[in-house]
């Protein structure tokens, strides 16, 4: 069961960090919110959110500070996903705790990130240089050069589906927090086999959440319903890379096929 939190959301509030480790920061929002305004109130597909961490850092037994960057995966089939200031607010709070190695750090993390997303939660620690952070080229086609009317609001019957497979990306994804309106930018990466989504009326809708509220990962499960009830492909994917806020990025990941979620990332996050 998630972690009992008697504070409410601390998005849009002043707050102080803590100097000591606090695992009670974590807040917990339900996944079930969202997916009862979706088709038939339910997502169907798999999928894994994948949070890109930059300022992970506690102390050694010794008291020297250790520096990482992280790669969490949270499952979609968890319970909760966790609000993402609260989630900075707890790394933060490790920042002067000690450790009696790396090992019992990332064992104490994903146990607190677990409780509280209702599901197992990884950890894979990397050096702060590890080449493998490096940006990415990404392949198919870019819709950026297409010039569209941009809609007030999203929806599914702005899709088409033309035949063929297709991986279609573009980088003029922007939603808004549905706490603070601020905006959140991502570059959105579509690959389907069998149907394929008409490329100008796909940017027509990704634009379209440029006013939209909704959470990173609620906002993914909802192109990815719409595009799989519309297009009714073989195989479905949807990637959204967000850029990072607070030395933190989210990249949701939803698919038809039960597998790991890409482990990629842009320049610009």
């Amino acid at each position: 069961m998630p972690a009992a939190h008697d504070k409410g959301p601390l998005l849009g509030q002043q707050v102080t960090g803590s100097e000591q480790y606090a695992p009670s920061l974590l807040f917990p929002v339900p996944r079930a919110n969202a997916r009862a305004s979706l088709p038939e109130q339910r997502f169907d597909g798999f999928g894994e959110d994948v949070w890109h961490a930059y300022e992970l850092s506690w102390l050694s037994a010794s008291g020297m500070p250790r520096a990482f960057v992280g790669t969490f995966c949270v499952p979609s089939a968890s319970t909760h996903i966790i609000e993402s200031k609260s989630f900075k607010l707890y790394l933060n709070s490790l920042n002067s705790h000690s450790f009696t190695s790396d090992e019992a750090a990332r064992e104490t993390i994903t146990s607190d990130l677990s409780a509280v997303a209702g599901a197992s939660v990884s950890l894979a620690l990397s050096e702060p240089q590890d080449p493998s952070f490096q940006g990415e080229v990404l392949s198919g086609a870019c819709l950026d050069h297409l010039e569209v009317e941009v809609p007030v609001v999203a929806e599914a019957g702005m899709l088409t589906a033309v035949p063929g497979d297709a991986k279609l990306y573009t980088h003029l994804m922007r939603s808004l927090c549905p706490v603070t309106s601020q905006p959140d930018w991502a570059t959105v990466v579509v690959e389907t086999r069998g149907t394929s989504p008409d490329q100008e009326g796909l940017l027509r809708y990704l634009l379209a959440y440029r006013n939209h509220q909704e959470f990173h990962e609620q906002c993914v499960e909802r192109i990815y319903t719409d595009l799989w009830h519309t297009l009714q492909p073989e195989f479905l994917s949807v990637h959204a890379l967000y850029t990072r806020r607070g030395g933190l990025d989210i990249c949701p990941w939803r698919c038809s096929v039960d597998e790991p979620a890409p482990r990629y990332r842009t320049n610009r996050q």
